[in-house]
């Protein structure tokens, strides 16, 4: 007889395969890849990174969705391998110095020259782009992300990539006339899928190719500076290839099933596929992601440091958020500024305490189970991030052991060692309202009549008297509102939070009166009262 665990497999597969969750769609597309079995190797997926910048929240989120494609694919094809390649191309020239570096001059000395050939500017690796490798490599092995890395610069120098190489260089002719079309009349007159790299300068040239051989496996060119003409071969390293022609012939040489790309890709991803049949090849599946905003509605740039980076997101919330961001809505653009991180936070809790309760159907589309590979923790959470934050404001402390006094409150029996990810919210809720919210609170005093409002209000949270649970005092607040004549209680809501807390915007009352504590919001009304009787 089964057991239980197994029962829970077969239902699982067979709701996934009728899944409407975008990565079960992206999973699908690789089972109809192979409709008479799979290769020995296994499927593979790849996602690529520049390191011409530092790595940003954009990188991370084509590495997690890709993830859960992956993941997603081995729950419709248990046994089948899948590898992930998170792919630098490291060898690109370095084409101008980006924002926000130090030493920015050591850059510009280096300017065309491979990154991995450019010295670090932060002093702490070999190169340039062994640094933002790393840096990337560092994020993903603490966020738990299975994958291989690759860099350009050791496949180019191993050989890995010279078998491909040459083939290109047999349908020269086929590969140009893919690209040319594309190009303007002086750029067509000197392209080449082939970058030389100059023997005694360095720099990854872009210069016309005057002649090539292909029994000897190499191309000629005349060397700007000398006017002499130079022949290397297109193998080990010597060259590189213009990155839409390198884009297939990483997928034709690392035998790529699966890449996703942002939606500004389009015509380069049918370009480089249209390249990768020349070379025989079928492109891999995938789609087009939508890009990240920032707070003014630009694109994100590495290369600029506009939006959020990894850091500052995980300062102010846990990974999980950052995940179930990258998970909703692939395919719309999104604005990523700090702004959006307490709804994801919230958003994830919601998400997380529906899942265990939800038929299997629903947990196959609930984000957390993409999220956690289809294990999410059972983590209960009394308190809300929102809430946190209001707290953490109202009570102007970043200190965490202060916020906890309040949850112990709300509910006994918790503690960062009972409730690890409500510590965690803890942590960044002091956090965010020290940096975000504090700074900008200001309270208003009441007018008349929400003067009259906040001493009817305290009249009849005096008479619940401590210890009422939320929706005792949650009614009462009610109350007050509709006797005070506001037609339409969120105006009252909203001159509560305003002479209460500082902002247009905040809690449930009733909860937020329960964990700030009676007295205390007692205080905070006799505050606004004597502000409003002060010239």
């Amino acid at each position: 007889m089964r057991n239980t665990t197994e029962l829970r497999a077969a239902a699982l597969e067979k709701a996934a395969l009728e899944n409407k969750a975008w990565p079960y769609e992206e999973a699908r597309k690789l089972i109809a890849r192979y409709p008479t079995g799979f290769p020995d190797a296994g499927v593979i997926f790849e996602t690529g990174y520049g390191p011409s910048g530092l790595p940003h929240i954009g990188t991370f989120g084509e590495v997690a969705r890709t993830t859960m494609v992956r993941r997603a694919f081995e729950s419709l094809a248990p046994g089948v391998k899948t590898r992930l390649i998170a792919f630098s191309d490291d060898m690109d020239g370095l084409r101008k110095v980006p924002d926000g570096i130090p030493n920015p001059e050591l850059l510009r000395a280096n300017l065309g020259k491979p990154l991995t050939q450019v010295p670090d500017p932060f002093g702490t690796h070999p190169s340039f782009g062994q640094h933002n490798n790393a840096r990337l490599q560092a994020f993903l092995d603490g966020f738990g992300f299975e994958y291989e890395f690759l860099s350009s610069t050791d496949c180019y120098r191993s050989g890995m990539f010279d078998a491909t190489l040459l083939q290109i260089l047999e349908n020269y002719d086929a590969v140009i006339n893919v690209i040319l079309p594309t190009l303007g009349p002086e750029r067509r007159a000197t392209y080449s899928p082939f970058l030389p790299i100059d023997p005694v300068s360095g720099i990854v040239l872009q210069v016309p190719i005057i002649a090539r051989d292909v029994a000897a496996g190499t191309i000629s060119y005349v060397r700007p500076e000398t006017g002499e003409t130079v022949t290397v071969p297109v193998t080990g390293g010597a060259c590189k290839l213009q990155w839409k022609v390198d884009w297939a012939m990483r997928w034709v040489a690392l035998g790529v099933d699966y890449e996703m790309a942002g939606k500004d890709l389009i015509d380069s991803v049918m370009l480089s596929g249209r390249i990768a049949r020349v070379l025989g090849a079928r492109p891999p599946e995938g789609f087009n992601y939508e890009l990240f905003l920032d707070a003014e509605g630009t694109k994100i740039s590495k290369s600029k440091g506009n939006g959020l980076t990894i850091e500052q997101w995980l300062e102010y919330g846990p990974p999980e958020s950052l995940a179930l961001y990258m998970f909703q809505s692939p395919r719309k653009a999104k604005r990523l500024h700090f702004d959006v991180i307490p709804r994801a936070i919230d958003e994830y809790a919601d998400f997380l305490a529906k899942y265990p309760e939800q038929p299997i159907e629903q947990q196959l589309g609930n984000p957390v189970h993409h999220i956690h590979q289809g294990t999410p923790p059972v983590a209960a959470l009394p308190v809300s991030f929102s809430l946190l934050l209001n707290l953490a404001s109202v009570a102007a402390t970043d200190d965490p052991a202060k916020l906890w006094a309040y949850v112990a409150r709300q509910a006994p029996g918790t503690s960062p060692e009972t409730h690890p990810l409500l510590d965690r919210l803890v942590q960044h809720a002091a956090r965010y309202a020290r940096d975000f919210v504090i700074p900008g609170l200001k309270r208003r005093a009441p007018d008349a009549r929400e003067a009259t409002a906040l001493r009817d209000l305290d009249t009849r949270l005096a008479a619940v008297g401590e210890g009422a649970d939320a929706e005792a005092y949650q009614f009462e607040v009610y109350e007050a509102g509709k006797a005070a004549g506001f037609e339409n209680l969120r105006d009252w809501f909203k001159a509560l939070y305003e002479t209460l807390i500082g902002s247009s915007q905040g809690p449930r009352m009733g909860s937020f009166i329960a964990l700030y504590g009676l007295a205390e919001t007692r205080g905070l009304i006799a505050d606004a009262l004597t502000m409003m009787e002060t010239p």
